[in-house]
């Protein structure tokens, strides 16, 4: 009975956040992820309206293209002529942001950043509730824009509460903002688990000989290919499989051999069927700026699958699962010889722990915990007796 009344106070809460505003610098239709996963969950009792970065057609003005992508979620992408100036852009969205929220019921308003970058056209705006979710270390990723520091100092100082994407990212940002909570990698668990049962190859793999360690990922700066070219040369006889689309790098540059297979972009729906016919899994991120914060959902995902992991020393990797045994973390040294020790070792023989691990990181149990600070972020400003509305 406890149980049941705390789950309705909860959806009560919830219920009350009739918009979510959303800016992202991620696109809806790209990879499906950590915004894609919080959002829907979000929208099963609010709506969602989801505001992308603009596209550049040769169009003769602007306009907005909307998609329903479910009855409570909207994706709106800026649509903006050829060779626009910057400040008309960000001129254009912020009406086409006005359009929609004169449209919107003001009542429980809440605005939710990706990117704080989208402050250049919203920062007019007030809401019930200002959420950055600080999922990644924008500044330190390729073609990061100059004033980006600039802009999230700026929504630190609007927002009324922040959430991580990881908890180094978390320890390196917790002391500019007086509400910060870490929220890591979740999982669907369900649907990484199909991968643990017999079932038919994809087609364009079925023909890559075994043992095959397998990737899946947006492919980019933060990967290693001087690491990936290295132990392809290194291990003939293994076949390596890299699925995902690859971004602000020149696919010409990526590596090749015999046994490096690049497969592209694929259906979130259709990676089980990846992962079911892969010996084990990597993670060859390199070290740098632009991977020293990340929390890959994609470590999450392969250990449901049942897929034996090796990773390069991503901290928040070694932390949470290099030091429960459930990864193995390599370097340039070492990583064919722990391919090969993965490679011979029962694929089953970790998933009691894994799964045990696993228990407690679903998505949902994230939106209902960041649900509670965005409910009290708004209970306080309600009980303050003056608070500057974001």
């Amino acid at each position: 009975m406890e149980n049941a009344v705390g789950k309705s106070n909860q959806m009560h809460q919830l219920e009350e956040f009739s918009t979510i505003l959303c800016f992202s610098h991620l696109r809806w239709n790209f990879v499906y992820q950590r915004p894609q996963h919080i959002l829907t969950l979000a929208s099963k009792t609010t709506k969602v309206i989801y505001f992308e970065e603009p596209i550049f057609e040769h169009v003769p003005q602007a306009f907005m293209r909307s998609n329903a992508v479910s009855g409570s979620i909207k994706v709106i992408t800026p649509v903006l002529p050829v060779g626009i100036a910057p400040s008309d852009a960000d001129a254009v969205q912020r009406r086409f942001v006005d359009l929609i929220v004169a449209s919107t019921p003001q009542e429980h308003l809440t605005i939710w950043y990706y990117t704080p970058m989208a402050l250049r056209f919203s920062d007019h705006l007030t809401c019930d509730v200002c959420v950055y979710d600080c999922m990644d270390e924008l500044s330190a990723f390729k073609e990061a824009p100059p004033e980006l520091i600039q802009m999230e100092r700026q929504l630190l100082d609007r927002a009324d509460v922040v959430f991580t994407g990881g908890q180094s990212l978390y320890e390196a940002k917790r002391g500019l903002h007086r509400s910060m909570f870490p929220f890591p990698s979740s999982i669907d668990f369900t649907h990484f688990h199909q991968a643990r049962v017999p079932g038919k190859d994809a087609v364009d793999q079925e023909q890559i000989p075994h043992p095959r360690v397998g990737y899946f990922g947006v492919i980019d700066e933060r990967l290693d290919a001087g690491l990936v070219a290295d132990t392809a040369l290194r291990m003939p006889d293994v076949h390596f499989v890299m699925v995902g689309p690859v971004v602000k790098i020149d696919p010409e540059g990526l590596p090749k051999a015999e046994n490096l297979h690049w497969l592209g972009s694929k259906d979130y729906a259709d990676l089980p069927r990846y992962l079911r016919h892969w010996d084990a899994g990597w993670m060859p991120f390199a070290l740098n700026a632009a991977t020293r914060y990340i929390s890959p959902t994609k470590t999450p995902e392969f250990l449901a699958a049942g897929v034996p992991l090796v990773s390069t020393a991503i901290v928040d990797v070694v932390r949470a699962y290099g030091a429960e045994g459930l990864v193995e973390i390599v370097d340039a040294n070492d990583v064919e010889a722990k391919l090969r020790s993965v490679l011979a070792r029962p694929r089953d023989c970790l998933l009691m722990q894994i799964d045990a691990y696993l228990l407690d990181m679903s998505w949902e149990k994230t939106w209902s915990a960041m649900a509670v600070h965005i409910q009290r972020a708004r209970s306080t400003r309600n009980i303050l007796p003056f608070r500057r509305r974001a």
